[in-house]
């Protein structure tokens, strides 16, 4: 592991380590407000929530254009919610059920890399990773019936990409405030 980490700059581990954080932060926030939504359809409520504290994963990999750094996000958060006990912990299963959509994120950047990532590039991986965490989290642990399943799957491709829209929004808005000069010359900061 420390191979792999050693790759990245310091920089971009901070930086790494702050998406882990803000998505584990935003969790517990968002989860209640949407079981108000989700509950009486009988939908797991992290299917909505997803997209949205997903977000900072897509987020930390339009921010490093390097292969990997979402599964490295997402696999902080299952390390540190598994450690800690945390808001949404199934144990040893988190590794599985947090890695998954940092994984599909990356697929979906290395498939749609070029010089300059679109809002595109970022709702297919918000709404891919969302997809994949519903689907898995349903398979290890809810088990759904079709039709509950359907409209679990539905709303977490909803908010996942509308989750990757706000990553991107957060992109541009660090970009334009130099964020980019940053990461590509930290020494001239």
């Amino acid at each position: 592991m420390s191979k792999i980490l050693s790759k990245f700059s310091i920089h971009e581990l901070i930086i790494i380590a702050l998406m882990a954080a803000l998505g584990l932060a935003t969790k517990p926030i968002i989860v209640p407000l949407t079981h108000m939504i989700t509950g009486p359809l009988f939908i797991p409520g992290g299917a909505l929530a997803g997209g949205f504290y997903m977000l900072w994963i897509v987020l930390s990999a339009g921010l490093i254009k390097r292969r990997g750094v979402a599964t490295i996000t997402a696999l902080t958060q299952a390390i540190i919610v598994m450690v800690s006990g945390s808001f949404g912990s199934h144990g040893v299963v988190s590794i599985l059920t947090y890695t998954l959509p940092g994984i599909m994120i990356d697929v979906i950047f290395l498939i749609a890399r070029r010089k300059v990532t679109t809002n595109i590039d970022f709702f297919v991986a918000g709404l891919i990773a969302n997809i994949s965490g519903t689907y898995l989290s349903n398979l290890v642990f809810f088990r759904l019936p079709l039709i509950p399943l359907v409209l679990s799957l539905a709303s977490g491709a909803l908010s996942g990409g509308l989750g990757g829209l706000l990553a991107y929004f957060i992109y541009n808005r660090l970009n334009e405030f130099g964020l980019k000069d940053l990461l590509d010359n930290p020494e001239e900061s």
